[in-house]
């Protein structure tokens, strides 16, 4: 336990017998004890005498994991003040540390509701805490907005620096203070003096009485904080020859699984502030589309410097140097937005190159510094290949979504999809982010005389090869029917051209006509789930028989059935999507699932009965649907009684 790489996280669970219950406060304290035995304090403060045996110069680390919930808070405070006493600092920087800590953990288990990890680490002249949850999708709030307290804005008002991180299973919200402040210690220490964090912001120096007390000094602090050191991730070789390549892999890994490249661009600034820079920009560009390069994204580790960091970025786009190689990383001017930490520091660029072909360029910078260290502009190289290949992914991700887009726009109708006469209502739901058009489809026709021909398909199988026969169905279906073919033989003449496409269709297709006070209809169900009538009494029973696939035989001869929709009625048709949603053996028809749920839809109108079936296929198994899913429901009103006729009035008495 010599040094921080060796340090233990301090788990509530440890080595205590089942069943009894650790005070993390007192955890967290013998942890701290335990990784900081030979840990120096920074120049200038005065520490206990044991702090003076101590002989590591790694930055000393505490951490501990809270549960999600109310006592969170006041453990995180005790543990927090315990490694603090520990570290010989006091007055108000375990103040302020205690405060925002607390602070943000009440914030994570409101928000997030998982667990939270905390860490806190003390480094030359800074005390560093992170407070993560398992909730990355959820994004931080200020809780002051909500009136339970200050959250990040007190972070901002006292914190040194502050940001946050995103990573695939985590978010964590950091912040720093320091210089650090004790309160024991000899004549020339710090002791008794303002924190610098403090200093820095321009408020008034505190000074410490004879009496012991401590007031303030009306005299303003004018001196500038010192550049802060950058504290290389490779000072150990171990770090060089294991953690670069342990930072790779989880960047690949996290930057593969997104499909817009603004995300990537996002992603990639996160990914290196504040590990290796303090700021990161990166511009996207598209030379086969002849789009210029545009600032995509600008990352912080300060979050109040974003706006002016990227203003002075958007001026002049990254020229890279004729004599670079592609994929070389060169150095970069220095923003002047970009001083944060004193008089400038060091920038490098790296072109984002994919198979000869620029789709954009990095830059990240360093304050304080004169140049970039080679291990870190060598990692950087290693790092731009990889956000190059994920923004080339994500790019041909959003083409193929817009090609699936603009086909499934044409392969479905896009004139308005209801029946004068009948509540109608269409549920059509592809399946997957992005999928290709096919699968599932739907119409209806107004014929000449006022009759209606309406369908429901699918096709079996999905992408370009389902979308031909999608393509070809729809319009075969209508120019049949606009030449006066009946139901059973426009599905004779379907199964023919289906058949040549080598496919299979499953298909309930009918018409409907209209007389006083109900309407009636035909159907043929061509290896399609059957479609259930639902009566306004609330019983329900198949409106068809079922019959073979089209595409499967050649010479095949259909039939129709006939019923009538009366007042109340509603006639439920819908694909395989619905039917056979699974649920680890079950089926979502299994016993005539469906049937209930449409018994049950008693007094909704069509579009209550969709939304009524679609939630409840969606609740019959976690995780989205695998396969698409449509729904057509048509109803016919009830009767409304007509209003009953005032009384007549009584007559009027003669007149005398």
């Amino acid at each position: 336990m010599g040094n921080a790489e060796n340090t233990r996280a301090a788990d509530p669970a440890g080595s205590e017998p089942r069943g009894q219950r650790k005070d993390p406060a007192r955890t967290g304290r013998r942890t701290a004890l335990s990784a900081r035995e030979s840990a120096p304090g920074p120049p200038g403060i005065a520490r206990r005498p044991a702090d003076t045996q101590r002989q590591a110069d790694a930055p000393q680390t505490v951490r501990t994991v809270l549960p999600g919930n109310a006592l969170a808070a006041a453990a995180a405070r005790g543990f927090v003040r315990a490694a603090l006493d520990d570290w010989g600092l006091r007055g108000e920087l375990m103040d302020d540390a205690v405060l925002l800590v607390s602070e943000l953990v009440t914030n994570a288990v409101v928000h997030a509701g998982t667990s939270v990890e905390l860490e806190c680490r003390y480094g030359p002249e800074l005390v560093t805490a992170e407070v993560s949850d398992r909730h990355p999708a959820r994004t931080v709030t200020d809780r002051t907005d909500e009136g339970h307290g200050y959250g990040l804005r007190l972070v901002g008002a006292l914190a040194r620096e502050w940001g946050i991180s995103y990573r695939r299973d985590r978010k964590t919200v950091w912040f720093r203070l320091g210089p650090a402040e004790s309160l024991t210690g000899p004549a020339g220490s710090l002791a008794g003096a303002a924190p610098a964090h403090l200093q820095a912001r321009g408020e008034p120096r505190r000074a410490a009485p004879a009496d012991g007390h401590r007031g303030w000094d009306v005299t303003p602090a004018h001196a500038a904080p010192a550049p802060r050191p950058f504290l290389s991730p490779y000072a150990h070789r171990e770090w060089t020859n294991h953690g670069a390549l342990s930072f790779l892999a989880e960047a690949s890994d996290l930057l593969a699984g997104h499909t817009d490249e603004d995300q990537v661009a996002s992603l990639a600034g996160q990914l290196m502030v504040p590990r290796f820079a303090d700021w990161c920009a990166v511009w996207l560009e598209d030379t086969e589309r002849g789009r210029p390069p545009r600032l995509a994204r600008v990352w912080h580790a300060q979050e109040n410097r974003m706006e002016e960091l990227r203003a002075e970025l958007d001026k002049e786009p990254p020229v890279l140097s004729p004599r670079a190689l592609p994929g070389q990383a060169t150095p970069w001017r220095w923003p002047l937005g970009a001083d944060s930490y004193g008089a400038g520091g060091a920038s490098v660029l790296c072109r984002l190159v994919v198979g000869g072909r620029a789709v954009g360029t990095l830059v990240i910078g360093r304050a304080g510094l004169l140049r970039i260290p080679d291990e870190v502009v060598g990692l950087v190289e290693d790092f731009a290949r990889r956000v190059g290949l994920a923004v080339l992914s994500a790019r041909r991700y959003t083409h193929q979504a817009n090609i699936s887009q603009i086909l499934q726009r044409g392969l479905l109708p896009n004139e308005d999809m209801t029946v004068p006469g009948l509540d109608t209502a269409l549920v059509y739901e592809p399946a997957g982010e992005g999928a290709w058009a096919g699968g599932d489809f739907y119409d209806l026709l107004r014929l000449a005389d006022d009759r209606w021909r309406f369908a429901l398909g699918d096709v079996c199988g999905n992408g370009p090869e389902a979308a031909v026969v999608t393509g070809l169905a729809r319009p075969v279906l209508r120019l049949l029917a606009r030449e006066g073919y009946s139901v059973p033989e426009t599905l004779d003449r379907l199964n023919r051209e289906v058949g040549e496409q080598a496919k299979f269709l499953s298909l309930v297709y009918g018409e409907l006509t209209f007389r006083k006070g109900a309407v009636d209809c035909v159907v043929t169900c061509a290896g399609h789930p059957l479609p259930l009538v639902r009566n306004a009494a609330g019983q329900v029973r198949a409106a068809a028989l079922p019959q073979l696939l089209l595409g499967v035989m050649p010479e095949v001869v259909y039939d129709s059935q006939s019923f009538t929709l009366r007042p109340g009625d509603t006639l439920l048709c819908v694909t395989d999507g619905v039917t056979e949603r699974r649920s680890g053996r079950r089926l979502f028809d299994d016993g005539d699932g469906l049937a209930a749920v449409l018994a049950g839809c008693e007094g909704l109108d069509a579009a209550g009965t969709a939304e009524r079936v679609h939630r409840a296929v969606h609740g019959f198994a976690p995780g989205a649907p695998t396969d698409d899913l449509a729904m057509l429901v048509l109803r016919s009103p009830p009767m409304v009684d007509p209003p009953a006729d005032p009384p007549a009035d009584p007559p009027a008495e003669p007149v005398d």
